[in-house]
């Protein structure tokens, strides 16, 4: 019987503490997981025999700093977690294991118009089509990741009015996929999970404090605080979108006017062109126009970038993060967007802040908030389940 300050419950905890370690990293090597959690190389090397025997951790040769190592990471039949992300025009679902592999991923279009419960049955079909396709075994499920395109209530659980999917507001993604699922279900913002991807898989691996910022049908940014998702009490941090760059500006859907959005996003972007490049037009083919050298597409990508820019700049003087991820599609303009993001953030930001700030595109492109999604699951589920080798069997309403 383990008591509190027992060598046994001391054991217990070291080995949830190197569990934790490697369940968010992917894979570390052991001496990457001594300096993570602070336990000494000779305590990590037991440990890890330890779990190895146990089946939890596989262990594979590697090199670190021109030397050998022992790269650690989870087994890839300890458990499974699912990401599912919702977006403005489409629905993208993925299956990965605890060893941050991808197993299946599949993506199709979402009617911008189609209600909540619509949208439950597409993920729902989905996920179940991708589970068979992978054959992977249902109890072994641990969790699921949810993006979706607005704030979530953190006490309700709900999509806040601000939602970009008109059908949605006011509904309980958590707890209508725990209903369909019956495992855990844990939602956030795609901002935040575009942060989280790209923070476990893309351009924001090794840092401990970045904004991601995603352009698209508005503008959001997830907010990384010493590797943690920071959110706010309501749920809220991270509304880039509802900087207010010009008082008398054109009126945004959150009711103020000349808020970023209205000067960055698609819904507003794409007016300025259609005049001259056909309605059909899209902020991918923008993107693919301006780096083909139209000179239209360019310059509204550069007048993007500056308005971001100071954004941007606003966040350097609060926040002061080390890097900034462009995700969307406007990443894929490169230079185009990135080169006037930094001049705004040059001119507007404090010189300190600036001068420590890399601004990059993501890595992920569209699959930043899927991934994030997994990562989302990875980051809720608890260490004990691992060990004790059973996954849980009810899921929180929300969480």
């Amino acid at each position: 019987m383990e008591t509190p300050g027992s060598q046994s419950s001391l054991h217990r905890a070291n080995l949830e503490r190197v569990v934790r370690a490697v369940r968010l990293a992917g894979s570390l090597t052991q001496a990457e997981i001594a300096r993570t959690t602070g336990l000494s190389a000779a305590t990590v090397s037991n440990i890890v025999r330890e779990l190895k025997d146990g089946g939890t951790v596989e262990v594979t040769p590697t090199s670190a700093g021109g030397r050998r190592a022992r790269s650690v990471s989870l087994s890839g039949d300890a458990g499974i977690v699912i990401g599912i992300d919702f977006g403005h025009t489409h629905l993208r679902v993925a299956i990965g294991n605890l060893a941050h592999q991808v197993l299946a991923e599949e993506s199709e279009p979402l009617d911008v118009d189609a209600s909540s419960s619509q949208g439950f049955d597409r993920a729902e079909e989905l996920v179940n089509r991708l589970i068979e396709a992978t054959g992977v075994d249902r109890s072994k499920i641990a969790g699921v990741g949810v993006g979706v395109p607005g704030p979530i209530d953190v006490e309700s659980g709900t999509l806040g009015s601000s939602a970009i999917l008109p059908g949605w507001i006011g509904a309980r993604p958590a707890e209508e996929l725990r209903l369909r699922l019956g495992v855990p279900v844990h939602v956030d913002n795609d901002a935040n999970l575009g942060a989280l991807g790209e923070l476990v898989w893309g351009s924001g691996k090794g840092v401990r404090d970045l904004a991601y910022i995603k352009v698209a049908s508005g503008v959001g940014a997830g907010l990384v605080i010493n590797g943690k998702i920071y959110r706010g009490p309501g749920g809220t941090a991270g509304e880039i979108g509802h900087i207010t760059l010009d008082e008398s500006g054109p009126v945004c859907r959150c009711g103020n006017r000349g808020c970023l959005e209205t000067f960055a996003s698609a819904r507003y972007v794409l007016p300025l062109l259609q005049p001259s490049h056909g309605t059909a037009l899209t902020m991918e083919g923008v993107v693919r126009l301006a780096r083909d050298g139209d000179p239209g597409c360019r310059r509204v990508i550069g007048d993007v970038g500056r308005h971001i820019g100071s954004g941007v700049a606003n966040l350097c003087n609060l926040l002061n993060p080390s890097r900034v991820v462009l995700g969307g599609d406007l990443a894929e303009a490169g230079e185009l967007v990135l080169g006037p993001i930094r001049e705004s953030v040059s001119r507007y930001a404090i010189p300190s802040a600036a001068r420590q700030l890399s601004v990059l595109p993501g890595a992920l492109g569209g699959r930043a908030e899927v991934l994030g999604a997994l990562a989302l699951a990875l980051s809720e589920m608890g260490d004990s389940t691992l060990l004790d080798g059973s996954m849980p069997a009810v899921a929180p309403v929300f969480t």
